[in-house]
């Protein structure tokens, strides 16, 4: 018969489980700064020792990173998805931010979609106020500040779909934006009809979602992102025509 005594599990291996869901359920974060040993022991009900045996583990394989002096922090295991050459690439071609909208468009709808299926309601909540923190923001005119929760709103999007594979690709992909390696997001905050209307497609967003309305949110995604490769494209002419017209000034200037 093919069956095997049942052997107890090492506290140990324990702790490297808990710890490798929550990253893989991206609750811990790269980066993010894990409790003090004394704290997360307790926190756990595991020895000091038992505690260091499965952090020692998790840094072997490449998921914890102790900093002296700062203490233990979860790796930056998504700056693994892109090399260094490829991001480069990226920033250096208008073509590559096109792409990477009509891959937003896609995969955000299809998230919006599983959202509105899969999310708990807390998950809906997560959403409804991350969208409240933008409405409160808007009057404020802080591109930078809306810039970071317009990302907000889309990676709770994303963690409310409950894929994983998903879930650690576009906070990748997002980390990049948020860089400004595909485009500066503050650019899209600049005129008020455009922060206007920015806002007003995420309350469609979020309404669907609320609802529960796969086809309504992925409808909504969609007429988001549209616009948002539109008013990239105007940009992106209207500065080609500004460069013409510098020249041309300049030669009439030099006549």
């Amino acid at each position: 018969m093919p069956f095997q005594k049942v052997q107890p599990e090492k506290l140990s291996t324990s702790v490297v489980r808990q710890i490798e869901q929550l990253i893989l359920r991206g609750i811990l974060r790269p980066g993010e700064r894990l409790p003090s040993e004394r704290e997360l022991s307790d926190r756990l009900g595991v020895s000091r020792p038992s505690l260091r045996e499965a952090v020692s583990e998790l840094q072997d394989n490449g998921l914890l990173e102790t900093r002296a002096g700062s203490g233990v922090f979860v790796a930056e295991v998504l700056g693994n998805a892109f090399s260094p050459a490829l991001i480069r690439l990226f920033a250096a071609h208008d073509e590559a931010v096109f792409d990477y909208i009509a891959f937003r468009r896609d995969i955000e709808g299809l998230a919006a979609d599983r959202a509105c299926r899969m999310a708990s309601d807390t998950d809906l909540r997560v959403i409804d106020t991350v969208f409240k923190r933008m409405e409160a923001a808007h009057p404020k005119r802080n591109p930078a500040e809306e810039a970071a929760i317009d990302a907000d709103f889309h990676m709770a999007i994303i963690e409310a779909s409950h894929n994983t594979i998903m879930l650690h690709m576009l906070r990748s992909m997002f980390d990049l934006l948020r860089e400004g390696v595909f485009y500066n997001r503050n650019v899209m905050f600049k005129q008020r009809t455009t922060r206007d209307d920015l806002l007003e497609q995420h309350r469609a967003i979020n309404t669907a979602l609320q609802k529960r309305d796969p086809a309504a949110a992925r409808a909504a995604v969609t007429a988001h992102l549209d616009y948002v490769e539109t008013a990239l494209r105007d940009e992106k002419r209207a500065l080609r025509n500004e460069a013409v017209a510098m020249q041309r000034f300049q030669h009439e200037r030099d006549r």
